[in-house]
């Protein structure tokens, strides 16, 4: 055991740092870990030595280090986080090292029962200081105590614990994000009461997602990308249009995935099974390899493989278990340091998702049953690349994204009528898109702080039909979409005195639409020339805010912002029509006291009024197909409630509500009754979760949390045949993991209750004599393994 220790004590200024000739600022986004693995990469961004001679310090788990900061900032803040001692034993070299433990209190004479005063409660101090949280999302590196408006970050490491997920994992945490359930690969995500309708069509979505600064998509659904191997996930509730432009009415999701780590070879993996109650197995496997290149150069490569197991039963295809989803996707990043503070990455992902069958069952079946006469299930496929070169000049910085994107869904659903032989409709969406964006920036300081940035984007959507049966299928009308969008955009923030702190911005962007009918008839092509004429639209978002830091720990904002989607060309029938952007206004009032994860407590607020002109969204057409229109005004009132408390020193509760009030103002239809919500949003939703910890051993620690999601009832779309009710259940789930740092067992349970509940009243579009509701996953029970070299 000395000589272990005497190594250890050798070999860490090797292993953790770098000459002190290298020593420099850094951006730091260090995830949490070891206090080891996260000592080796503060100490290698920096180039510095940090050394930790005792093993059992190293062993400690401890958070992230993230901002712009050099050594001595840094491992002062991890210093003084996790109780320990940091002593400089060189230039540029530091040992953090365990605080000396308190003197032995001095033998007191013996007293007697009456006399003996009760000991002390125990004491338990509290980290509530650290390096500043920086919000990426911000675009400017901006910490969270100076951002006006709310903000949810999740840790990566947390979103893979019971195994990787996709955007359900987001939706189970933060209760103002909800989605359609339509399936995996095609559902579509609102944020904040900000819905438009239930199917997937060539309306753009409400909340735009990002993978670092690139969209993932335009007008397409949601990929579900497996978050695996992410350094957090970060949601902007509201409109973004200052800074992110079309497609951000409700907010937006960015992923933060895992940079690659120079100098450094490592491996992860997580292999679990699942045995889902009255349906069929699963598997889930994941693998991270980090390497490095060369002198300045790193490789991550990433993998996930998913097989879903199916629950759903159809009896006229004499078939069981026939919505089984199987999950493939890789992910490679490459990083080169240029010159100090200069780097260039180069990224790539692709992904495939398979359901063999639809989710959806019967509302009147006993079981989980599907009177559909045909298979039907949708194959979505999504692949990405972006090259970013980032540095700084000074105190300026600069990032240039640069990529393409390409997905397509293929979608299968049961047309069949009473009476008829059965009928499959296929519907096909595929899009391609290309982006850039720049810009250039400095952090708040002291005193002042901005940004100016500029993109260009061109997006082409085109949508097919067939209708008939599996022999002899008809073509029917489809879409062309494309888009070329063209903006400037820039904000800035002043600190009017002290703590207040009053920011404004400006988005000008310029779109040009096209488009065409596809597979129209030929007098109907000629009358619709017109419609699909090439155009121009021009959109102006401004932004402002003012924000006052009312304790050390607290802020209170007030913000103005909009947001817009631009027109398009939808099928109506056997015609194409065209539909007129939309537009939202939003006004918030809102607060926070603390940071999650730091201290006892922390509580965060919020309360917005939306005016939404123009709301495109999909309905039900004469011949029974999805289409998309301009449904009328709407407005909505949002409350949003986050945070979570300390209840023991190892035990932490969470907690999140959010509460819709919406209505829409000038109907298209006459039925006005079932328009009179804005669809798919529940009026309440709230969320409870638990973190237990406890040390079984030096090695061993035990980690369980638990949640409990309530989904409050909504209806399914809009106009008289999507007004059906959904929601209004109870979600449930537990995990367990014993293990040390690099090994660890894990149970899960999904669905205590085994809960049937109804999340989306809707399987396929068309009348076939049935009313439909998509259940939850019946309880699940997953045994899974984690390995880290």
């Amino acid at each position: 055991m000395r000589l272990r220790c005497i190594w250890f004590l050798c070999a860490a200024p090797v292993a953790l740092g770098s000459t002190a000739a290298m020593a420099r600022e850094a951006d730091l986004a260090v995830p949490g870990g070891t206090l080891s693995e996260v000592a080796i990469a503060v100490a290698r961004k920096t180039g510095s030595s940090i050394v930790i001679a005792d093993r059992a310090v190293a062993r400690r788990r401890v958070a992230g280090v993230h901002g712009r900061m050099d050594a001595a900032a840094a491992v002062d803040a991890i210093a003084r986080r996790n109780g320990l001692k940091a002593v400089r034993v060189g230039t540029n070299a530091w040992r953090l090292e365990a605080r000396d433990p308190p003197p032995p209190a001095k033998r007191q004479p013996r007293q007697s029962s009456k006399q003996m005063p009760p000991p002390p409660p125990p004491i338990v101090q509290e980290i509530t200081e650290g390096p500043p949280i920086i919000v990426i999302a911000s675009k400017r590196e901006s910490r969270l105590r100076d951002l006006p408006g709310q903000v949810s970050l999740l840790d990566g490491q947390s979103l893979e614990l019971g195994g990787v997920g996709g955007t359900e994992k987001i939706a189970q945490r933060i209760a103002t994000v909800s989605s359609t359930y339509l399936g995996s690969g095609r559902n579509k995500l609102f944020i904040r009461g900000i819905a438009d309708s239930s199917f997937t069509g060539p309306t753009q979505a409400t909340v735009g997602q990002y993978l670092g600064d690139l969209r993932l998509s335009y007008n397409a659904p949601d990929p579900d990308l497996r978050l695996s191997d992410m350094e957090r996930v970060e949601v902007l509730e509201g409109p973004q249009g200052t800074l992110y432009g079309a497609g951000s009415l409700g907010g937006i999701i960015r992923l933060v995935p895992n940079a690659p780590e120079f100098g450094e070879t490592t491996f992860s993996a997580i292999v679990g099974g699942s045995a889902v109650s009255h349906g069929s197995p699963g598997f889930d496997t994941h693998a991270t390899l980090n390497l490095p290149v060369a002198a300045g150069a790193a490789l991550r490569l990433n993998g996930d493989l998913v097989s879903q197991g199916g629950y759903i039963d159809k009896p006229y295809l004499s078939r069981r278990d026939v919505d089984r989803t199987r999950i493939a996707a890789g992910r490679a990043a490459l990083r080169v340091e240029l010159a100090p503070d200069w780097t260039i990455d180069l990224l790539a992902l692709g992904q495939d998702t398979d359901a063999r069958d639809s989710q959806y069952a019967d509302r009147d079946s006993a079981g989980l049953v599907s009177s559909a006469r045909v298979q039907e299930g949708a194959r979505a496929t999504y692949g990405h690349g972006q090259i970013v070169i980032s540095g700084r000049i000074g105190a300026v910085r600069l990032r240039s994204s640069t990529g393409v994107a390409g997905q397509n869904l293929r979608e299968r659903y049961d047309a069949t009528t009473p009476g008829d032989p059965a009928r499959l409709f296929v519907q096909n969406n595929d899009t391609r898109m290309i982006a850039n964006e720049t810009r250039v920036w400095q952090p708040l300081g002291e005193r002042f702080g901005w940004l100016i940035g500029g993109s260009f984007l061109h997006n082409r959507t085109q949508l097919t039909r067939s209708l008939g049966t599996d022999g002899a299928s008809m073509v029917s009308t489809g879409v062309l979409n494309t888009i070329d969008e063209l903006t400037g955009y820039g904000e800035a923030s002043l600190r009017l005195f002290g703590p207040v702190i009053a920011s404004a911005g400006l988005r000008a962007t310029r779109a040009h639409l096209g488009g065409a009918g596809e597979d129209v008839a030929p007098q109907l092509a000629l009358a619709g020339r017109e419609i699909t004429a090439r155009r121009d639209e021009t959109a102006y978002l401004p932004s402002a805010s003012l924000l006052v830091q009312v304790a050390p720990r607290g802020r209170i904002y007030a913000r103005y912002q909009e947001g817009f989607r631009p027109g398009g060309l939808a099928v109506a029938g056997a015609f194409v029509s065209r539909f007129r952007s939309d537009h939202v206004s939003t006004m918030e009032i809102g607060g926070a006291i603390g940071e999650p994860g730091r201290g006892t407590f922390d509580l965060a607020a919020n309360l917005s009024y939306t005016d939404w002109q123009n709301i495109q969204a999909d309905f039900i057409d004469i011949t029974g197909l999805p289409t998309t229109a301009n449904v009328g005004d709407g407005r909505i009132w949002a409350v949003s409630v986050s945070g979570g408390a300390r209840l023991a020193p190892r035990l932490k509760l969470e907690f999140g509500a959010s509460y819709n009030d919406s209505r829409v103002d000038e109907p298209v239809y006459a039925n006005a009754a079932r328009l009179s919500q804005i669809p798919n949003i529940a009026r309440f939703s709230g969320r409870l979760a638990l973190k237990w910890s406890h040390d079984l051993t030096d090695d061993l620690r035990l980690d369980a949390r638990g949640r409990v999601n309530y989904i409050g009832p909504s209806r399914l779309g809009v106009g008289p045949d999507l007004g059906e009710l959904q929601g209004d259940y109870l979600d449930t789930g537990v995990v367990v993991r014993v293990g040390s740092d690099r090994f660890g067992v894990t149970a899960s349970i999904n669905n205590l209750a085994d809960t049937r509940g109804n999340r989306f009243a809707l399987g396929t579009p068309f009348a076939t004599g049935r009313e439909q509701v998509t259940p939850l996953e019946p309880r699940t029970v997953r045994i899974g393994f984690d390995a880290r070299f």
